[in-house]
């Protein structure tokens, strides 16, 4: 049994230091465990009336539209693309369903919530649609086919609003950003939605294609796959999913602001997804790895904050994190750890170089034997031959 142990354990530990994820949990647990030693209650949860309330809490409400835009994003990278729109996305949706409900008849119905709702999320399908339309059919760069619409959907919001914060009072609309059931409703729709994509991408098919599009586009399309139609089919995925990361935003706080509502919020995605471990340069992508991308992130935040720091020093402080983490996963930084953990390594005992080995294997050496490259003396000695004829 101690020896299968012995086996068993090093392969164990090796495993877990090649793994990606490793040095994204550390970050992570490093965060929670500095924010934990300046605020001692920061790791207390408590029940309230049927509600969870608590940092940790908090964290995961205010991450789950970042989650939720960075899961959309990991499929669009895992293809080769990129989207820089999501941002403007999650504000035109904001924007068309309060102004829905504000224009209805009756703002404080579920009615006039739904039907704001389905027009938004309508609205993003066919701006997920554009992109698409523009990657794989016309050729255009991912990251200038989606510039487009980063800037000009900042314009549309703001035409939408007529450049005014718009505010609300529904609330069944309220519910999807700020209502609890145990646990923010938020963070449940974010956890549905990586379960569901986890469960289609991993159990069939499909992720397969999406990754064998991503390493490389040309051949999978020779192989009889509709690479154009997997690329359209990421790029509508990732304009729902930042349509109802909008929907949280927006009811989170009972306003559509077309200006700020958003904004950034594609870097947070895409940070995550690399912290994550997923490639820029596509083919596999990994799921968990976004999800403990998107949580430092949030964390990050929520340490800058807590900390009293001006907002505008939290993109030198998420640029800091992570460029130490994206250092760390980078393959020539990880290949040399890994020289320098072997050449620090034992040395075997039954290695040919060993002294031991050597000397058993050698044969013994006869003082008295004669050896080939060294002639006998007096056979070679022609004076010595005189000598005696005489």
């Amino acid at each position: 049994m101690s020896t299968v142990q012995t086996a068993v354990v090093p392969g164990v530990l090796e495993r877990v230091r090649g793994s990606r994820l490793l040095w994204p949990l550390v970050a992570l647990v490093a965060l929670v465990a500095a924010n934990a030693a300046r605020n001692p209650g920061f790791l207390s949860i408590r029940l309230q009336e049927g509600h969870l309330y608590g940092s940790l809490v908090d964290i995961l409400k205010n991450g789950a539209p970042t989650l939720l835009i960075a899961l959309g994003m990991t499929l669009v990278i895992a293809t080769r693309g990129i989207d820089l729109s999501v941002g403007a996305v999650a504000a035109i949706a904001g924007a068309v369903t309060c102004t829905t409900i504000v224009g209805s008849s009756d703002p404080t119905s579920p009615a006039a919530a739904i039907t704001g709702i389905g027009l938004a999320l309508a609205l993003c399908l066919v701006l997920g649609l554009w992109n698409g339309f523009l990657v794989s059919l016309l050729g255009i760069q991912p990251i200038i086919a989606t510039l487009v619409l980063m800037t000009a959907g900042r314009g549309i919001a703001m035409l939408i609003t007529d450049g005014q914060i718009i505010t609300v009072r529904n609330g069944f609309y309220r519910e999807i950003g700020a209502g609890f059931l145990l646990f923010p409703i938020s963070i449940l729709i974010s956890l549905a939605a990586l379960v569901a994509v986890a469960l289609v991408t991993r159990r069939t098919a499909l992720g397969l294609l999406i990754e064998s599009v991503g390493i490389n586009p040309e051949a999978s399309r020779l192989a009889g796959l509709r690479s154009r139609t997997i690329i359209w089919t990421v790029y509508v995925f990732a304009a729902l999913c930042a349509g109802v990361a909008g929907l949280m935003i927006s009811s989170n706080v009972s306003a559509a602001d077309a200006n700020s509502a958003g904004l950034w919020i594609e870097m947070d995605a895409i940070l995550a997804v690399v912290i994550g471990g997923s490639s820029l340069a596509g083919g596999k992508y990994s799921l968990s790895g976004t999800l403990v991308g998107a949580l430092i992130i949030q964390t990050l935040t929520t340490t800058v904050y807590s900390m009293g720091i001006a907002p505008e020093v939290t993109l030198v402080f998420k640029a800091l994190v992570v460029i130490a983490v994206c250092l760390l996963q980078a393959p020539k930084v990880r290949e040399r750890f890994g020289r320098r953990r072997r050449s620090q390594g034992p040395t075997s005992p039954s290695s040919p170089s060993s002294p031991s080995s050597s000397d058993s294997l050698a044969p013994e050496e006869d003082p008295h034997a004669t050896t080939a490259h060294e002639p006998a003396a007096d056979a070679a000695s022609p004076s010595k031959q005189k000598v005696a004829q005489s």
